[in-house]
């Protein structure tokens, strides 16, 4: 069920979708459930999002560009579908500071690049610019995920999971970005009850090490 203060964004996700068009597809997420994080899209065709499903770009996005005086992440880019996204997210939270949800907007760039391609080939070749990366910047973006390591193991006993249970929740979060924040291994470990060695052995697992 939908956190009731994630319902006044409705509104605003319609808005937005309408004013950018069918290319423009916004999803709303409340992260009480990570795993099924997604409770309202509009235009899901442009990345396949449903609702039930979890989240995907939006930690990835915000360890990239993390900015410790915003609540989002703007502008990054990604592939999915053989399509070029553009996508934005901006963190919601609740009158106490916590993190609640995210409203990500995910743009389809194909058909802008391919009419940008056609009109450069008529113009001399521009300069090259390398894109730089904002640097990491740790207080916004540590308190976004290690919010989002406590809510995918809100709802289990975690002394009781059996080790296939700890891989999947590993799995989970490291296909969602998790562990590229520095300190994440150390925070997981905590909540399993766990020591560092055994996350890792964990990841090692997941990611076919072992």
């Amino acid at each position: 069920m939908m956190n009731p203060k994630l319902k006044s964004y409705i509104p605003v996700a319609d808005m937005i979708a309408r004013t950018w068009g069918a290319e423009c597809e916004v999803v709303l997420h409340d992260v009480a459930d990570p795993e099924h994080s997604v409770v309202y899209v509009v235009n899901g065709h442009v990345t396949g999002r449903e609702i039930g499903q979890g989240f995907e770009h939006f930690v990835k996005s915000a360890l990239e560009q993390g900015n410790t005086n915003e609540d989002f992440v703007a502008n990054d880019f990604f592939r999915k579908k053989g399509k070029l996204i553009r996508t934005s997210s901006a963190m919601i939270r609740d009158d106490e500071g916590k993190l609640i949800g995210a409203l990500c907007i995910n743009i389809d760039m194909t058909r802008m690049l391919q009419q940008a391609e056609y009109i450069q080939s008529f113009l001399p070749q521009a300069q090259e610019k390398t894109a730089v990366k904002k640097a990491v910047s740790p207080d916004r973006v540590e308190d976004m995920v290690f919010s989002l390591i406590d809510n995918i193991l809100a709802d289990c006993e975690t002394a009781a999971l059996s080790r296939e249970e700890r891989i999947a929740k590993i799995r989970f979060m490291d296909t969602r970005g998790i562990f590229q924040l520095k300190g994440s291994i150390e925070q997981v470990a905590e909540r399993l009850g766990v020591n560092k060695v055994t996350v890792y052995s964990y990841l090692d697992e997941v990611r076919g090490k072992r």
